[in-house]
């Protein structure tokens, strides 16, 4: 979600109440995705294995239960915390920060280099915070990508998978 960057844009027009609940929709969407993916790997855990395709004349004779295949909590685990790292970094912390600091130094910048009246500086602020969100995301996300490769994801291998060691 791109809620609190929303509110971080709106901050010179709004109480900061609105930006903090900003904030809370955002965490309430990085926690939900990272249940969401923790389901999604214990539900790939408890699957057997199928082969690549099937047709009504390759099934298998006996049926296999789910419960023949226990579910992996270090694959969970890894699927839950991997997300919510990288969802709170990219889609909270990071563009929160930077559409913040960009709006304060346009509202400055504009109060110094202007003499547009203030509510004119503000929704012009509003209006570079809003536009700056589409430019921002990917170099983020790759950003993002980048740290956890180069740390957290050193200690657990592929993001879903246990450590191999």
């Amino acid at each position: 979600g791109y809620a609190n960057e929303v509110g971080e844009s709106f901050r010179p027009l709004v109480p900061v109440s609105v930006v903090w609940a900003s904030y809370g929709v955002a965490t309430a969407y990085v926690t939900a995705d990272a249940i969401d993916k923790g389901r999604k790997a214990a539900a790939v855990s408890a699957t057997p294995s199928s082969p690549p395709s099937r047709s009504l004349l390759t099934l298998p004779l006996t049926p296999v239960s789910p419960q023949a295949h226990a579910q992996d909590p270090t694959r969970v685990g890894v699927a839950v915390v991997d997300t919510f790292v990288w969802q709170s970094l990219a889609s909270v912390a990071i563009p929160g920060f930077t559409i913040n600091r960009l709006c304060a130094a346009s509202l400055a910048l504009l109060g110094s280099l202007t003499r547009w009246p203030l509510p004119v500086r503000r929704w012009t602020t509003t209006a570079l915070g809003l536009a700056a969100i589409p430019i921002i995301i990917t170099p983020i996300d790759r950003t993002v990508d980048f740290l956890m490769d180069s740390s957290l994801r050193k200690l657990y291998g592929t993001p879903g998978e246990p450590p191999t060691s």
